[in-house]
């Protein structure tokens, strides 16, 4: 029951090859990684050069007096 049946074996041979086999195919899914990460940093350096929004005002008291209706 603790074995590995060939089953196995073929799916962890399929797995390996999938990951190791042609040219490099991890290290070309780690580089495509790298280049969204680098996009995604470059995005948020892009954000610093927009004018900053000014700082929120402060609302004006509210004044039950004016509407005529009491809350």
């Amino acid at each position: 029951m603790g074995g590995i049946s060939p089953v196995h074996w073929v799916i962890f041979g399929l797995l390996l090859l999938l990951l190791f086999g042609g040219r490099g195919k991890l290290s070309g899914l780690m580089g495509d990684a790298a280049k969204g990460i680098r996009a995604f940093r470059e995005g948020l350096k892009g954000d610093e050069a927009h004018p900053a929004a000014p700082p929120a005002q402060p609302l004006p008291p509210a004044d039950a007096d004016k509407d005529g209706v009491v809350r």
